[in-house]
């Protein structure tokens, strides 16, 4: 039983990135780390979850829904920072629990991300194909609806979404240097599209729109059952619209626009100076998006009334709303090219958690190898595309685009636990980022993200456990016995 809890200390994490057959390539800056951020939280969120949360959720007190969970993403990113300063190895919330907590539950989590990030990845492709029909469409160009999809149980194969996940997977292989290339090209698009909206939209601002700013509070009417919330199941309680609680249902939906900050650190391996950069990327994406989305919620609510919005593109039917198709036109477009960087973004984390876990043995050794020229590993991001891309092209996956959201909150819990083990087990390990106010902050992290987590259907939590009893037959029957830690371990006690 103890095999299962056996640690794989900081110094040989480190250790492992140095030998020259499986050495990621160091190409990347605070600046690079940040732009990643803000390349993976700025999407759909931005463009179509403040109009919607705003309308049947907060009303225009959506801002502060918006800083209430920037707040709760705040205590996770301080844990994540300081992991990802003392341990700055490839594999993010991975590699740290194998420090801390031990392999088995490293093995969860590394199984956890795999699913989190390949469903994100394709959900977004999928998202972003539908972008790009309506534009082809515009333009005179029709898809056959074979190549668009699966849609109301017709069967199809979603071309543009697959392309989409080969050609990104191309980009992440040739360098990483040239992947925060794009991806800075991308960001520098959208952010800039984000701010003509902030800045024109402020000029059709009426002022009697804000009134109510928390309009009164309305019971919410839903079916129970297995799609409803676990803590309705568990406790009767039954989450409120509007109101000061609605600010908080509120955040606990818009708390999805931000995920994806945690991606930064699986590039600490592949940082100059990660002490100093990976806290910088983290924290720095993180209060920039936290704004922009403030912002924007602000000058959305402004513009149109939140009674009036549209839940399908708010933003860009509200300058339709006062007579200005043009800048709806752009915001679309903004909405398009955003998604690219996101679904780069999250197949790159995808491919570091799964080359970590391949190093370590725990997955097959073959794909932690690295390309003799560009530095990456090749095998693992070509195989991982080539899964993706399959998956955005057959599977209608709106069901299981709830799954990207826990296993993300139960990164969470696992990265602030881990922080407080290793502060006691690790005392003298040199922190170049410390997470203030430990315990406290990490045990904040933990219940803020369990609460989140408890709001999620039950049909959720059912679909996460299958997908973990899997993970866990899979670590028994290959993971276990071919460990290098294991066998290490066994060489030594021989």
């Amino acid at each position: 039983m103890s095999s299962l809890f056996r640690t794989k200390s900081v110094e040989q994490s480190i250790r492992d990135t140095e030998e020259p057959e499986t050495s990621l390539k160091k190409s990347l800056s605070a600046l690079d780390l940040t732009v990643f951020g803000v390349g993976v939280i700025i999407g759909t969120g931005i463009f179509v979850l403040t109009g919607k949360i705003a309308k049947e959720t907060a009303g225009p007190s959506v801002a502060i829904a918006f800083v209430v969970a920037g707040l709760v993403c705040a205590l996770a990113a301080l844990c994540y920072a300081e992991f990802a300063s003392t341990v700055p190895v490839a594999g993010s919330a991975y590699t740290f629990s194998y420090a801390s907590l031990g392999e088995f539950p490293a093995w969860i989590i590394g199984w956890d991300l795999i699913l989190e990030l390949a469903l994100g990845c394709a959900v977004v492709a999928v998202g972003w194909s539908g972008y790009m029909r309506s534009l082809l469409d515009t333009a005179g160009l029709h898809l056959p609806q074979w190549l668009s999809g699966t849609h109301n149980g017709d069967f199809g194969f979603d071309l543009l979404a697959a392309l989409l996940v080969v050609a990104l997977t191309l980009v992440l292989v040739a360098g990483m240097k040239l992947s925060s290339q794009v991806t800075g090209i991308v960001v520098a698009v959208k952010v800039t599209v984000v701010l003509i909206v902030v800045i024109v939209g402020a000029f059709f601002i009426t002022g009697s729109n804000y009134d109510p700013f928390v309009p009164p509070s309305q019971e919410v009417e839903g079916g129970g059952g297995i799609h409803a919330p676990l803590i309705q199941l568990m406790t009767g309680f039954t989450p409120a619209n509007f109101g000061v609680m609605g600010i908080f249902t509120a955040a606990a939906v818009v708390f999805f626009a931000f995920i994806g900050f945690d991606i930064v650190a699986t590039a600490a391996e592949e940082t100059h100076n990660p002490q100093r950069d990976v806290p910088r990327g983290i924290l720095g994406s993180l209060f920039i998006c936290t704004l922009l989305y403030v912002a924007v919620s602000i000058v959305v609510t402004g513009m149109q009334k939140y009674t009036e919005l549209s839940t399908d593109a708010p933003l860009a039917d509200a300058f339709k709303s006062v007579g200005h198709p043009f800048w709806a036109g752009l915001i679309s477009f903004g909405a398009a090219v955003g998604l690219t960087s996101v679904s780069m973004i999250l197949l790159l984390g995808q491919t570091r958690v799964f080359f970590a876990m391949s190093r370590d043995g725990l997955l097959p050794r073959a794909f932690s190898r690295v390309h003799p020229r560009f530095g990456t590993p090749y095998r693992s991001t070509l195989l991982l595309g080539g899964v993706v891309a399959l998956l955005a092209g057959f599977t209608s996956i709106d069901e299981l685009a709830e799954l990207v959201n826990i296993g993300t909150l139960f990164a969470f819990v696992v990265v602030a636990l881990g922080v407080i083990l290793l502060r006691r087990s690790r005392p003298d390990l040199p922190r170049a980022f410390r997470t203030p106010l430990v315990p406290l902050v990490p045990i904040l992290s933990v219940l803020a993200s369990f609460w989140l987590m408890l709001n999620l259907p039950a049909e959720t939590w059912l679909r996460f456990a299958v997908w973990m009893l899997l993970g866990v037959l899979v670590y028994f029957v290959y993971g276990r016995t071919h460990s290098r830690l294991g066998r290490g371990t066994q060489a030594g006690e021989n």
